[in-house]
C-alpha cells in the first residue's frame, strides 16, 4: 500500500512517439494485477500506429486527440473513457494547443509492442 504525488514520479520520453512522455504511476512490481501509467502528448505530438499484446483501459485527463483503433477514427477529450482490445492497432495525434493527457491501465502480463508504420 502507498500514496504518492504525481510531482514525485519521473517523466520519461516515449521513444516511438513524437512529443510524447509517460510516468509509471504504479508499476507491475508494485501491484499484483494492473500497472497504471500517465501519458502526456504535447501539442503537435503523436504516437505511431502500433499493437500491444495486452488490453488498455484509459481515462482522458486533459486536451483532445484523434485516436485510431483498428479501422475506426475517434476524437477523444477530457473525461472520455477508452477501451483498446489486446492486438488492436491504435495511434494518437493531438488536436488543439493543449497537451493530451490520459491514464492507461494495463494487465501485468508480457506486453509486446509492434510498430505498424
Amino acid at each position: 500500500m502507498f500514496i504518492r504525488s504525481l510531482e514525485n514520479v519521473p517523466i520519461e520520453k516515449v521513444k516511438a512517439g513524437k512529443k510524447t512522455f509517460r510516468q509509471i504511476l504504479i508499476s507491475p512490481e508494485e501491484s499484483p494485477n494492473f500497472a497504471m501509467r500517465r501519458f502526456i502528448i504535447k501539442p503537435g505530438g503523436e504516437v505511431p500506429n502500433h499493437t500491444n499484446t495486452v488490453e488498455h483501459e484509459q481515462l482522458v485527463l486533459n486536451g483532445c486527440a484523434r485516436l485510431g483503433i483498428g479501422d475506426s477514427i475517434f476524437e477523444v477529450k477530457k473525461n472520455d473513457v477508452v477501451f483498446i482490445p489486446a492486438g488492436a492497432p491504435h495511434w494518437y495525434k493531438t488536436l488543439g494547443d493543449e497537451p493530451f493527457e490520459f491514464l492507461c491501465m494495463v494487465p501485468n502480463k508480457e506486453d509486446i509492442i509492434q510498430i505498424m508504420e
